[in-house]
C-alpha cells in the first residue's frame, strides 16, 4: 500500500535543508530503485517553483510500503527529521484514485 509522507519544516531551516538535502535525496533514491516512490517534492513557502530565500514549508512523499509500521519507522530515519529540518512528520495511508 502507498503511504504519504508530510514533513512539516522548522521555521528558518532553510540553510540546514539545503545542507542535508544531498542525504535526502539519496535516501529517496533508494525507493526509485526498488520502483516503490509514487511521487516526492517539497512544498515551496510561495507560489514559485523557486522560492528564493523564503524557502519551503515541508515536503510530501508518496511511496508503497509492507504497513504503516513500516512506513513510520522510515520516516524517522529520513535525514530531514533526524538532522532536525523537519518539526513534525505525519504518515498517513494513501490510495491512489485518479489516474487510474
Amino acid at each position: 500500500m502507498y503511504y504519504a509522507i508530510f514533513g512539516t519544516d522548522k521555521p528558518n531551516s532553510l540553510a540546514l535543508r539545503k545542507q542535508v538535502r544531498p542525504a535526502h535525496i539519496e535516501r529517496i533514491g533508494e525507493l526509485v530503485s526498488q520502483g516503490r516512490l509514487l511521487t516526492a517534492g517539497p512544498h515551496p513557502a510561495n507560489d514559485q517553483r523557486d522560492p528564493g530565500d523564503a524557502g519551503f514549508t515541508g515536503s510530501l512523499i508518496i511511496a508503497e510500503f509492507d504497513s504503516q509500521l513500516e512506513a513510520e519507522r522510515w520516516a524517522e530515519q529520513d535525514p530531514y527529521w533526524t538532522e532536525g529540518v523537519f518539526d513534525s512528520v505525519v504518515v498517513k495511508p494513501y490510495k491512489q484514485g485518479l489516474p487510474e
